[in-house]
Parts: C-alpha cells; sequence; structure tokens
C-alpha cells in the first residue's frame, strides 16, 4: 500500500529530472538546484509552493484529480508514470489520450546498434513506427507509416499480402498461440487509452472483417506477450524459419519485434544473404 512519503518521494524525483528547457523556461546560470524548483512546479500546477512542499514531505496526502493531472502534464510524465502517480496518490487512474508513438532517444540509440537483426518498432496498439533495412530485406514490400495495413493485426487478420511482400505462415498451433496474445494484447491497449479515436476504429474494423478476430475480443483472455514461431515465404530465397520476441518498452509503451534464426541452419544462412544485400546498398 502507497504512503504519502512515497508519493512525495516520486514528485520529488520527477522534479528534479526534468529541466527548465522542457517545459519551455528561460536557462539560467545561476540554478542551484537540478531540475525544476519547488515556486516553478508550484506555479505551473497551480497550487501553493506550501502545499507542494507538504506533499513531497509526506505531510499531506490525496491530492485532487484535477492537481495529480497538471502534475502529469508539467512533469512530462509517459503513460508508466503517470500511472504510478496515481497509483501513489490512491486515486483512480483517468484515461490517457493518444498511443504514444515517439521513440526515447536512448531506445534509438539501441535500436541501431542491432542493424543485424531483422528488427520492427510497434507501438501499444502495434502501428508500425519504424523498421530497419533488414527488416524491409526479410518482409518486402513499402511501409507505409500511419496507413490501416501498416498496423500488424490488421495485416494479419484483414489485409490481403502487398505485392513484392513475403508471405507469412505458422501452424495451427502457432497461429493460434500469435492469435489469442495479439488480440489480448490490443485490448491492454484499449484499456489504457480508451479516448484513442485510431484504437477504437480499429478494433470496430477487425471485428467487422475478420469473425475468428470477433471470437477472440468476446473471451476477454490475458494472455502474456511471449515468443512465436514462423515461416517467411521470400520471394527469392523461399522459406525462412524464425523465432520472434517482443521486447516491451514500458515507459515509452512500445514493442520492439526482433527475429532470430536458429545458428548453423538453412535459415541462418539466408539471413546472412539479406545482411550481405543490406551492407553492399549502404555503400
Amino acid at each position: 500500500m502507497s504512503t504519502p512519503t512515497e508519493l512525495g518521494t516520486a514528485l520529488r524525483a520527477w522534479r528534479e529530472a526534468i529541466g527548465p528547457a522542457d517545459v519551455g523556461l528561460p536557462v539560467t546560470a545561476n540554478r542551484r538546484v537540478p531540475g525544476l524548483r519547488r515556486e516553478e512546479l508550484a506555479v505551473m500546477a497551480g497550487i501553493s509552493v506550501d502545499y507542494l512542499v507538504q506533499l513531497e514531505q509526506g505531510r499531506a496526502g490525496n491530492p485532487s484529480p484535477q492537481v495529480l493531472g497538471a502534475f502529469a502534464q508539467t512533469l512530462r510524465l509517459n503513460a508508466v508514470d503517470r500511472e504510478l502517480l496515481y497509483r501513489l496518490a490512491g486515486s483512480v487512474v483517468p484515461p490517457s489520450g493518444s498511443v504514444p508513438r515517439e521513440v526515447p532517444p536512448g531506445v534509438q540509440r539501441m535500436i541501431d546498434r542491432m542493424s543485424d537483426t531483422p528488427l520492427a518498432v510497434f507501438t501499444a496498439a502495434w502501428d508500425v513506427v519504424q523498421t530497419n533495412a533488414l527488416w524491409g530485406e526479410l518482409f518486402g514490400g513499402p511501409v507505409e507509416l500511419g496507413a490501416r495495413r501498416a498496423n500488424l493485426i490488421w495485416g494479419h487478420f484483414a489485409a490481403p499480402t502487398p505485392a513484392g511482400a513475403s508471405r507469412i505462415e505458422r501452424d495451427a498451433a502457432h497461429a493460434d498461440a500469435f492469435e489469442r496474445m495479439m488480440v489480448s494484447d490490443l485490448r491492454r491497449a484499449a484499456d489504457r487509452y480508451p479516448d484513442d479515436r485510431a484504437v477504437i476504429e480499429l478494433i470496430g474494423g477487425l471485428r467487422e472483417a475478420n469473425p475468428r478476430f470477433a471470437d477472440l475480443w468476446t473471451r476477454y483472455e490475458t494472455v502474456p506477450i511471449g515468443r512465436s514461431r514462423k515461416t517467411v515465404v521470400h520471394a527469392e530465397l523461399g522459406e525462412i524459419i524464425l523465432d520472434c520476441d517482443i521486447l516491451t518498452i514500458e515507459r515509452a509503451d512500445l514493442h520492439i519485434v526482433l527475429n532470430w534464426a536458429a545458428p548453423d541452419t538453412g535459415a541462418a544462412e539466408k539471413l546472412a544473404v539479406l545482411r550481405d544485400r543490406v551492407a553492399a546498398a549502404a555503400h
């Protein structure tokens, strides 16, 4: 169970972690504290400095939803930290708007260093945010970011394979597990972002377009994200059997999908051919 002391500690940590420039304040050379001053946060949140001091020192608790919303906005809290703020305050987490698409710089650096692995970044609702060159060579076909067919779940349940793109096949057991996992995760995104119109329309379109999706949606299953296996039927190289892992970046609410081939297999050799093509194109 959370306490006012925990809420105060978290508020102080978030205040010290955000700079004045991040919230549109001028940066001066005589600042003696990291992050925002209490006076600055109090003014931007619409509360008194004394009340903020009481909150940070654990001498006050149960701030109103309006104050919590002002804190979340002023401190630029991401979805995970925003939820933590409300939990520590003993308050119900309200809807949080749109599904985030921004890739944090640290995550981007990690992605850039994994160029030898077919990799793509997806939102919590499984819209494509970015792909690397090896992913493009493996799966083929253009990716139109923002288009409905660029959504992984829509592409699986409702869209035909685009011209020039690789075909994806799964055996019955892996297909069932993958579909249940994806539908369950989309429901989690819908629960977190109930006001995101694009998510609402995606779910409605999927339920109308595919009876299998509609059936899975009504089951209300809770299935964790896990590894899957698929066969990519490449236009030139033929079948490539791959394992797929999904990394979830909680703070940014993103999924990173990586595809691996077992060592010393034909699939590994075919991935090596695609890596060589990517390397040649880069020079």
